[in-house]
């Protein structure tokens, strides 16, 4: 592929609801800008975007994937991003390296959560947007009532430059506003000019809408347009294109990715209205003194380049799709990483188009390529000239909120488990993994469950683990309510010397996490150097409660009395004699058992606030209370035990459509109601932690 130079690069994401048709619409432009000889279809598995075997076999995107191709003397960068919201980490990494949001609406299904998303994070980022009302072809799409939820979900900006005339229900042609024409499609998806069509008033409202907001990005213009003159194309299509850059217009464009009609315009579109790389791909990067710099998209300034998405494979190796923001990538450089300080040696360098690559010699400013073979990088990494190393803030991920406990088929395979998770994290960032040592399990973090179940199967088709998922257990603490005196006496005679240690302790309930020990013994009933033996007798007895093996928190203990031999006494024998001592006092000091308590933080539209603080009653949550923080959005802030809360990020998405988020924190330890202690105790025995 031809080297192109900044201001001929259009680097755009496609984004949007799962099933709104993005994959699709990839595989239309592709197709009409001859860059596929098939259009292939996601239902059979053969499109350019969707060829990791996961796609393939779940008919949905599961990972960005990169398909530049050209349209007239403009290279396009598609970025097209996962729609589902359990592989949100594709479309934040899709959406960070471009320029500009193509947002696919269905013309059946209209403004959902999905589009809502995509809009924002467009608005957060600073990209410029433009939809696609999609599936016009089918039954019961309805163009006009998805304009209308446009227009009322974001505003004024919302302008259609293509619409269709449609007659009993069927579209007949489609209406091109800036050039007041008229096309129709044949069987083939080629484009012909066909007669206007009569549709009333309702076509100058539409262009006069787009002349007021033409009118808005230019001064000149506002005063052509106050006079009563009237724009001429190359005016129109310069103003659209200021107001899309700046965000004041968002434009409308409208067809099918089946038949291929709208296709042509919409690529026109992307050339004529998005941003260049040029214009709108300079980031604001921080220097080693932590100085903020911005750097111009220009291949004639130092290398500065950063890895928006990583993909780890056991036996090709690690590929880093690369983002240059400045100057040229090349095989003679050594980038230095800026997160490590140390320099990177390059493997090949390539374009990917789905999942075939082609090699090149360089990858200049603005454009989007991959490196095989990184060392050390990893998704988020800047690697920079070094005569001028500079840090790109890295994407911001949403953290994993759905954890479940791996179990292997096989025994053994929890190593293997281990760095093939690592190989996965790499991969994707919304992965989490921890190895819980008090629960004695390996818990894995992820954004829902269709994401962990395509962790489970990447686990076993690429490393090779056989694993299920269960439930993780709750790491809980057992405690005391009531001060106890015990004796703790260990006598075992044999040949030779015996073992002997008496000890009188004290226990009671105190505020402390760990074993607060105290002595307080007259008269050298207990010798000084015995007291670090106890000591050592309690603090392994309360790593492992009586009650259902849990750790024991919350206790003070102090010896008060107590007797030793001269001869048979040692330091074993008070050391057991102190963990008898908490064996017998354990019970009858009322022992408890203590839950985890987490802090909640749900961000929920309002008109399901009352929902959601219902269904944290159900949880046995409490309300804090509740904060507006904009955009019609609530902050319900409360309390809720932590056993309760493992379905929650799948009952949240059903409840809000996808709309709510959450986060939760460990806050502290409270006792468990004592109906659900029995259960509690149940499933320790089961699992043999206590007798």
């Amino acid at each position: 592929m031809k080297q192109y130079l900044a201001g001929k690069i259009r680097n755009v994401a496609l984004a949007g609801h799962g099933g709104s048709g993005k994959t699709s619409l990839a595989e239309a432009l592709l197709f009409k800008a001859g860059a596929s000889d098939r259009l292939g279809k996601v239902a059979d598995g053969n499109t350019v975007c969707d060829f990791d075997p996961e796609e393939v076999k779940r008919k949905v995107s599961v990972s960005s994937a990169v398909a530049p191709f050209t349209w007239g003397s403009t290279k396009i960068n598609l970025i097209d991003t996962p729609g589902l919201f359990d592989f949100a980490g594709g479309f934040y990494e899709g959406v960070r390296a471009a320029e500009s949001v193509l947002i696919t609406v269905s013309g059946k299904s209209g403004v959902t959560v999905g589009v809502e998303k995509a809009y924002q994070l467009a608005v957060e980022l600073g990209k410029a947007r433009m939809f696609f009302v999609s599936k016009l072809d089918t039954e019961n799409a309805d163009f006009y009532k998805v304009l209308e939820e446009l227009k009322a979900a974001f505003g004024p900006s919302v302008c259609p430059l293509v619409v269709p005339y449609v007659e009993n229900h069927v579209v007949q042609s489609y209406i091109n506003l800036i050039d007041n024409k008229a096309y129709k499609y044949d069987a083939q998806g080629e484009i012909s000019e066909t007669a206007m069509p009569d549709t009333g008033h309702r076509l100058e409202g539409l262009i006069a809408a787009i002349s007021e907001a033409v009118a808005e990005t230019d001064e000149e213009l506002f005063e052509k347009y106050f006079s009563g003159e009237q724009f001429t194309r190359d005016e129109i299509i310069r103003g659209i294109h200021t107001g899309v850059k700046s965000g004041t217009i968002t434009p409308v464009l409208c067809g099918s990715s089946f038949t291929m009609e709208g296709v042509d315009m919409l690529l026109d579109a992307i050339v004529d209205h998005l941003p260049s790389a040029w214009e709108s791909g300079a980031e604001m990067a921080q220097t080693a003194d932590g100085e903020l710099v911005e750097v111009p998209c220009t291949d004639e300034a130092p290398l500065a380049a950063y890895v928006f998405k990583t993909v780890a494979d056991p036996f090709v190796g690690k590929l880093s799709y690369i983002k240059v923001v400045s100057g040229k990538l090349s095989s003679d450089l050594t980038p230095v990483n800026a997160r490590t300080g140390e320099p990177e040696r390059l493997g090949k360098i390539i374009y990917v188009k789905g999942k075939k690559q082609e090699d090149t010699a360089f990858i200049s400013a603005g454009d989007i390529g991959a490196v095989t073979k990184l060392s050390t990088a990893i998704t988020g990494d800047s690697l920079c000239d070094p005569k001028q190393v500079v840090s790109f803030e890295p994407t911001k991920f949403p953290a994993p909120t759905l954890s479940m406990a791996i179990k292997t088929k096989n025994k053994g395979d929890e190593g293997k488990v281990a760095q093939a998770l690592q190989r996965l994290m790499e991969e994707d960032p919304t992965i989490g993994f921890e190895q819980n040592v008090e629960t004695k399990q390996q818990v894995l973090s992820g954004l829902g469950e269709q994401h962990l179940d395509v962790v489970v199967s990447k686990l076993k088709n690429k490393f090779g683990v056989d694993v299920d998922l269960v439930a993780p257990r709750v790491p809980y603490r057992e405690t005391i309510r009531k001060k106890v005196k015990v004796q703790g006496r260990h006598k075992k005679q044999s040949g030779g010397h015996g073992q002997f240690g008496d000890v009188w302790i004290e226990f009671e309930p105190c505020d402390s996490e760990e074993l607060v020990f105290e002595e307080k013994v007259f008269g050298g009933s207990v010798p000084k150097n015995f007291f670090p033996a106890v000591e050592k007798g309690l603090q392994e007895s309360v790593k492992k409660g009586l009650l259902a093996g849990y750790p024991v928190v919350g206790v003070k203990a102090t010896l008060v009395d107590g007797s030793y031999h001269p001869v048979d006494s040692s330091e074993m024998a008070f050391k057991t004699a102190a963990s008898l001592a908490f064996k017998a006092a354990f019970p009858q000091a009322s022992p408890a058992l203590l839950e985890p308590i987490g802090n909640l933080k749900v961000y929920v539209p309002d008109s399901y606030t009352g929902d959601i603080m219902g269904d944290l009653n159900k949880r046995r949550g409490r309300v804090l209370g509740m904060n507006p923080v904009g955009n019609g959005m609530q902050e319900i802030e409360g309390e809720v035990p932590m056993s309760e809360m493992y379905d929650f990020t799948t009952v949240l998405r059903s409840m809000t459509q996808g709309r709510g988020s959450f986060v939760l924190k460990f806050e502290r330890y409270e006792l468990l109601p004592s109906q659900l202690e029995s259960k509690v105790i149940e499933e320790a025995k089961a699992l043999g932690d206590v007798e």
